[in-house]
């Protein structure tokens, strides 16, 4: 049998890439991959694709698969990314939206886009090789067994770069976004491995968050999704609103209730579940503020400045949908920790 596939270690945001003295051991850092987090099991005869909500990713991958089966040279556990590239050799880049693709209920899609769209792996640590267990040694030991492991297996399996290098760290986060990367790893050298623990740090380009759509309201005019309401996970498992996102074109407001159509709440005749949002100061009186009620089980990464209290300040910006992501790991905790500051400091 395939080894049992932990949830993954997580990172929290820090605004800035840390030097390696601010942590016991140092730091290693590599690129961000922007894909899907997977962890992949090897057992020498069966492979089992895990993502990040311990959903299984298997059947949405097969030239991976084979891939996996043809090249990993022993049995193996491996943590790390699935990609699509596009373009041509010499200037390719990574492409989200081919990569959302790819998770279809079809069996006949997901064969005809693994042959349009083909993934590649992105290998970052090693969790198990042969019948060792390897999670409770430091990553400085992790990293140099999955070299030792895959750094002659050919594409489409691939071995992340990495530099204990702070300045070299910040290139790659200057540089590599123009590839479709979105940011910089910090990983500690000293620590083990700490499935569903932050023990990593994440340096991205722009602060976002994934969030869980709740509900919509209808446009104005009557036609078409106005803006979608979105929430997070409190530490109690509570889920509150948080904000909405709008700024949809005509057309996409309307393709938007179709594809949202599966998941509005209905009640025992089969009407659309419906409640009564928060109105702004800065509304009109008789502003409708009644929306949809949506089951709690898509989510989208948005983009934001900043919180105040438990909410988005501003209306945040939709980036993209995450169908790897589970809901429940959309909490509070993702978010970067902004200190607090004296009002008078300020004004001095």
């Amino acid at each position: 049998m395939p080894y049992d596939i932990p949830a993954p270690m997580l990172a929290k945001s820090v605004p800035a890439i840390p030097a390696p003295s601010t942590v016991d051991g140092g730091l290693s850092y590599e690129p961000k991959w922007d894909g899907f987090r997977a962890l992949i099991s090897w057992d020498g005869t069966d492979v089992e694709i895990g993502s990040r909500g311990a959903k299984p990713l298997t059947r949405y991958f097969p030239e991976l698969v084979e891939a996996f089966t043809e090249l990993l040279p022993e049995p193996c556990l491996i943590d790390g990314e699935i990609v699509v590239p596009r373009g041509e050799p010499g200037a390719q880049r990574l492409d989200w939206e081919s990569l959302s693709q790819r998770i279809h209920p079809a069996a006949s899609r997901v064969a005809m886009l693994s042959q349009e769209t083909p993934a590649m792996f992105i290998a970052f640590d090693l969790l198990a090789r042969g019948d060792r267990d390897l999670q409770s040694e430091p990553f400085s030991t992790r990293r140099a067994e999955l070299v030792d492991l895959l750094g002659d297996v050919p594409h489409p399996v691939h071995v992340t770069r990495t530099t204990d290098d702070a300045t070299v760290a910040q290139r790659w986060l200057a540089e590599f976004e123009g590839a479709g990367l979105d940011g910089v790893v910090a990983k500690p050298v000293a620590q083990p491995y700490a499935p569903n623990k932050r023990a990593m740090f994440k340096i991205k380009h722009a602060r976002t968050a994934d969030v869980v759509a709740l509900g919509y309201r209808l446009h104005k005019s009557g036609q078409g999704v106005g803006s979608l309401l979105v929430g997070l996970y409190r530490a109690e498992g509570r889920l509150v609103s948080v904000g909405g996102v709008a700024a949809w074109s005509n057309a996409r407001r309307l393709e938007l209730i179709d594809e949202l159509a599966p998941l509005v709440e209905r009640d025992d005749e089969g009407r659309a579940v419906t409640g009564d949002g928060e109105k702004s100061r800065f509304s009109a009186p008789d502003r409708d503020s009644s929306f949809v009620h949506l089951r709690p089980e898509r989510v989208l990464e948005v983009r934001y400045d900043q919180l105040e209290g438990w909410r988005f300040r501003h209306t945040v910006q939709f980036e993209r949908w995450r169908p790897d992501r589970d809901p429940r790991s959309c909490t509070y905790e993702q978010l970067e920790t902004v200190s607090a500051y004296d009002l008078g400091a300020v004004l001095d």
